[in-house]
């Protein structure tokens, strides 16, 4: 009994172990994403373009790493995760070199969208990992927090890497970026199992990404794939691109104190969800959570939009700008508001048979990258029409729109 139970737990530290190594590489993947949030200006004017072309031209990398999802799950079946994410992960390092190595525009798209591909599959590496390991009740302790381990990549591309890019240039952050890869891809070397490949869908990838997109189209999901497409978009443009440009440029922070707020933002995006999680267990009714948060982030972002100079609020008030206190409020609301993106993933296995769940959550997964791209391609150009305040007044206008497109189409879900 008792060599058992030591076996036992020897399996259960090497297996945390092993998840904290894989979630390390979606933290560095947090981290890379965001990294334009705070150095957007410095770097286009290094490439002698304008801030906006340069952030619909970092558009790429979502695009790439939506299109890559299906592909790189697909290989995690057929050769396994170690493989898979110690692959990944030298093509991150080489992105982030090429990256912080760009000499302008064309060069800098390469390297975001080998990032893109790279980082795809960051996130489904360690989820994988425990989808086989654990227990139901286990993984669900563990995907909450696989989440909160990759959002502390956010965080680092807050306070700390305005301070880097301050001192050291934006490229820094990409360099320093390489090195992590680095540091994670020995982790997961020494501490992943070499697990066999199961082979579970010998199908190729284009008809397995044929086959999600027709689920993801058919009439139950559709309610969810409008809200995803939107939902997470929202808090990653913010977070990622516009958050920093909106407090340097209309509220007239420095890049620090943008760093600072944008990490208050990052810390309710990693409370949120368990936050969320907790009232849906209690009131028990998922459908309704998640249309009230959402609405709540859509009047939130116009909130913010409105306390800019010669807007709403500020006029109301009588002030000439609404100070960045207030917007330091928002944006921790609008964290906590916008949490509720895992409970689509729960709904979605309410919506289809067993024999297609997975497919379900793939498209669901497909629909939050997909959508970030195209938000993040959009508002490049609003914001060069029209503003930033105008951006925000987009995006809310957007989670506006898809949250009653859910509400259209899932009348007849039974909450649970």
């Amino acid at each position: 009994m008792t060599t058992a139970a030591t076996n036992d737990a020897g399996a259960t530290r090497a297996l945390i172990f092993a998840l904290l190594a894989l979630a390390c590489g979606h933290m560095l993947s947090t981290l890379l994403r965001t990294i334009p949030a705070v150095s957007l200006d410095l770097m286009a004017a290094d490439f002698g373009i304008e801030p906006q072309a340069l952030a619909s031209l970092t558009s790429v990398y979502p695009f790439a790493f939506a299109a890559a999802q299906i592909p790189v799950g697909a290989a995690m079946d057929r050769f396994g995760v170690r493989p898979v994410s110690l692959s990944l992960l030298a093509g991150t390092v080489v992105g982030a070199i090429a990256s912080g190595f760009a000499t302008g525009p064309e060069s800098f798209a390469v390297g975001q969208v080998l990032l893109g591909v790279a980082t795809s599959g960051m996130l489904m590496c360690p989820m994988t990992l425990a989808a086989k390991q654990l227990s139901a009740a286990r993984f669900g302790l563990w995907s909450g927090a696989i989440l909160s381990i990759g959002n502390i990549g956010m965080l680092l591309s807050s306070s700390p890497l305005a301070f880097v890019v301050d001192t050291y240039g934006w490229r820094a952050g990409f360099w320093i970026s390489a090195l992590g890869g680095v540091a994670v891809a020995l982790a997961v070397f020494l501490l992943v199992p070499n697990q066999p490949a199961e082979h579970k869908d010998e199908s190729s990838p284009l008809s397995q990404m044929i086959e999600v997109l027709r689920l993801g189209l058919s009439r139950p999901l559709r309610g969810l794939i409008a809200l995803a497409l939107v939902s997470l978009a929202t808090s990653l443009v913010l977070r990622g691109l516009w958050g920093g440009p909106w407090l340097m440029q209309v509220k007239g922070l420095s890049r620090v104190e943008a760093g600072n707020q944008l990490g208050a933002f990052t810390l309710a995006m990693i409370a949120g969800p368990l936050l969320i999680g907790m009232i849906d267990r209690r009131i028990g009714r998922r459908r309704a959570l998640v249309a009230g948060t959402h609405l709540a982030g859509a009047l939130l972002l116009a909130l913010m939009a409105l306390g800019a100079p010669h807007y709403a609020v500020s006029i109301l008030l009588g002030l000439p700008v609404m100070p960045p206190e207030y917007d330091l409020v928002l944006f921790v609301l609008i964290g906590l508001a916008t949490s509720a993106q895992p409970l689509l993933f729960g709904m979605s296995r309410q919506l289809v048979d067993a024999q297609v769940a997975g497919k379900a959550l793939a498209a669901i997964n497909l629909a939050f990258f997909l959508g970030a791209a195209l938000m993040q391609s959009i508002t490049g150009a609003v914001a060069a029409f029209a503003g930033l305040p105008a951006v925000l007044l987009f995006m809310a206008a957007m989670l506006l729109f898809g949250t009653l497109i859910f509400l259209a189409y899932t009348r007849t879900v039974q909450n649970r």
